[in-house]
């Protein structure tokens, strides 16, 4: 059965991605108008215009960095490279150890550091900006914002040297987290709390979206909360405290694209 997996997401396609995509947008957005968190008084087709634009953008990006990717992952078969080439596991553990890995580095590691670099942080304030989190707000990332993800994830990739089918696995995981984490959803409080001991949950991803720290620099991981639990980074508290946005942008200018693309280049806007 975990062979018939492993080939499947082998020759999984952008095509399937997309409809993995489309799937879970589709899928949260009908969620949040039954139950939603909190009601957000907006034009919610316009709100989602420049999200949706961002994730143009980034799935541009991502099939550019497919060739790349492609390439790494011939690289390292080929020449027998990657710690877990050296350890010779079995492929139930390599898969979950990759999965661990990937949502470590390229998740949990680079997004703390986006907000501790400051030439970092300048690109990822457009995905805090979003004063109306929603499903869509997953999509919101700046192009070089994405690009970072990205070379931490090639990074991880080369390193321990896992299979392509590990890698799309860690993907499609990582797409429905960002929608599930993002959407405007209200789960009974003692279910979202259950959840939050191991996964990231809606209520708990929401305390990042603050638009003020602490909060802002807290809960960094995308699918397991136990790396904010390790590393001092977690925090849950009532959801109904939150204010969306950041307290250093203008807050009118959320839904404008023009403004949110020039921000990590405007050195008037602060970044401490």
């Amino acid at each position: 059965m975990l062979t018939s997996l492993l080939d499947f997401f082998e020759n999984l396609t952008t095509l399937h991605k997309l409809i993995w995509i489309v799937l879970c947008l589709s899928i949260f957005w009908l969620a949040e108008g039954f139950y939603p968190m909190v009601p957000l008084h907006y034009d919610k087709w316009k709100h989602s215009r420049l999200n949706l634009v961002l994730l143009a953008t980034t799935m541009i990006i991502n099939v550019l960095f497919g060739v790349a990717t492609v390439g790494i992952f011939a690289w390292t078969s080929e020449h027998q490279f990657g710690i877990f080439r050296l350890l010779a596991l079995p492929v139930w553990l390599e898969l979950l150890l990759s999965v661990l890995v990937l949502d470590l580095i390229a998740q949990y590691f680079v997004h703390f550091l986006l907000h501790k670099v400051k030439f970092m942080w300048r690109f990822h304030m457009v995905h805090h900006s979003d004063t109306e989190v929603d499903v869509t707000t997953g999509t919101r990332h700046h192009p070089g914002d994405f690009i970072i993800r990205e070379l931490f994830a090639l990074l991880a990739i080369l390193i321990f040297g896992m299979p392509v089918a590990f890698y799309l696995i860690y993907r499609i995981l990582t797409i429905f987290f960002t929608y599930f984490t993002h959407a405007n959803i209200m789960l009974p409080p003692q279910m979202d709390k259950a959840i939050s001991y191991v996964l990231i949950s809606p209520n708990m991803h929401k305390f990042h979206h603050h638009f003020e720290r602490p909060w802002t620099d807290t809960n960094y991981g995308n699918i397991f909360s136990f790396w904010d639990r390790l590393f001092g980074t977690f925090v849950y508290d009532d959801p109904l405290k939150i204010t969306y946005g950041l307290d250093v942008l203008d807050g009118t200018k959320s839904a404008a694209l023009g403004y949110q693309l020039q921000v990590p280049f405007d050195d008037s806007i602060k970044t401490d």
